[in-house]
């Protein structure tokens, strides 16, 4: 017979309320008509009630296991990838594999394309593309699966651990030359790094040059491994110095300028409220991007700096010697299709990563 009641974690569905309705309906009529109809319809659907109760009430929740996308910056998109195992397993799959409807929790920074997907836990991945729309440290999870038993009558929610977390950069947009080039004579810059002097090999990170992968280690490990030099500095270092209130503004023209700077080969000393920061071309920019993707409101830490960048909600301005340019007018004043047009990016640049076999990038630097 029917449970006495169902758990607040066990709950019938739009079929399983069907099926209770129609046993209702036919036990009425064996009432009036005899046990006839209560053996051809109430018995089976007794019976199948009974069994989906019992399938799911042995389930267990299943631990997560999420292969993160990498630390990107905001508008770009990247795959998320769920695997499931046993509590207390160290490897992936399920003893008891289950039909779920699978949705994947993130917070307001992120978007996914789909949020909710059908499939069987346990058996594979199952993939989600999700967007970086806002920058900051945005949360991943936990992950509800709503499990049904074979016949589609009953449910169960459970909710699984744990959550995990991505670093989504501030924008970046392309700056012009004109702009860049006022801030040192370019003929001055050498090169950034002494490519003749190999340092070691590594794997592959955000803002790595393309032209640095190394191929052969790449295809032996099945992962991009990169070559890193040893640096040596030979054009002139810009300081940045950035603050105000409008800091998701101010944290993108500061992530614009310093990239633009670094990829022209220059060391860039940062300043924000939040710390200080010296990068060098052909280094790794992440804790220069860590910085401006944690940017809080705050004054300008050194108004004297090369670069001041400075604004509000609506309006960012950039100071360089004495001149004044709103940060919209710069991105404006790169044409569509030009050098500085760096907002047309390939389909690996675009997820963060490059695809092996890939032919590199002939400028080498950051798409």
């Amino acid at each position: 017979m029917l449970p006495d009641r169902f758990t607040p974690e066990i709950r019938p569905t739009r079929r399983g309320r069907s099926v209770v309705a129609v046993c209702l309906f036919a036990a009425a009529m064996a009432w009036i008509a005899g046990p006839r109809a209560l053996n051809a319809v109430v018995a089976p659907g007794i019976v199948g009630l009974a069994a989906a109760y019992l399938q799911l009430r042995g389930l267990e929740a299943p631990r997560v296991v999420r292969d993160l996308p990498p630390d990107a910056h905001a508008g770009t998109s990247h795959e998320l990838r769920l695997r499931f195992a046993d509590a207390g397993e160290a490897t992936a799959g399920l003893s008891d594999p289950f039909l779920a409807r699978i949705t994947e929790r993130v917070d307001d920074g992120l978007e996914l394309e789909q949020p909710a997907v059908e499939a069987t836990v346990g058996t594979g991945e199952v993939r989600f593309d999700v967007t970086y729309r806002r920058r900051g440290e945005r949360s991943l999870g936990p992950t509800e699966l709503v499990a049904t038993d074979v016949f589609g009558l009953l449910s169960r929610e459970f909710d699984c651990e744990p959550v995990d977390s991505v670093l989504v950069y501030p924008e970046r947009h392309p700056i012009p030359e004109q702009f860049r080039f006022g801030l040192y004579d370019h003929e001055d810059v050498g090169t950034s790094r002494q490519r003749d002097e190999f340092d070691q090999l590594r794997e592959y990170e955000e803002g790595d040059s393309l032209r640095d992968i190394h191929w052969p280690a790449t295809a032996r490990k099945d992962e991009l491994i990169v070559k890193e030099f040893v640096a040596d500095v030979q054009g002139p270092s810009v300081s940045i110095s950035v603050g105000g209130r409008g800091a998701d503004r101010n944290a993108t023209a500061a992530t614009s300028v310093a990239l633009a700077l670094l990829e022209d080969g220059l060391p860039v000393a940062l300043s924000a409220p939040n710390g200080r920061v010296e990068t060098f071309p052909g280094g790794d920019p992440r804790q220069l991007l860590e910085l401006l993707t944690r940017l809080p409101r705050g004054e300008v830490p050194d108004p004297d700096a090369d670069v001041v960048i400075e604004g509000t909600h609506r309006r960012t301005q950039i100071r360089t010697d004495g001149e004044t340019h709103r940060f919209d007018q710069l991105r404006e004043a790169v044409a569509p299709g030009s050098v500085d047009d760096r907002t047309e990016k390939p389909a690996e640049m675009r997820t963060g990563k490059p695809t092996p076999g890939a032919v590199p990038a002939a400028d080498g630097g950051e798409q």
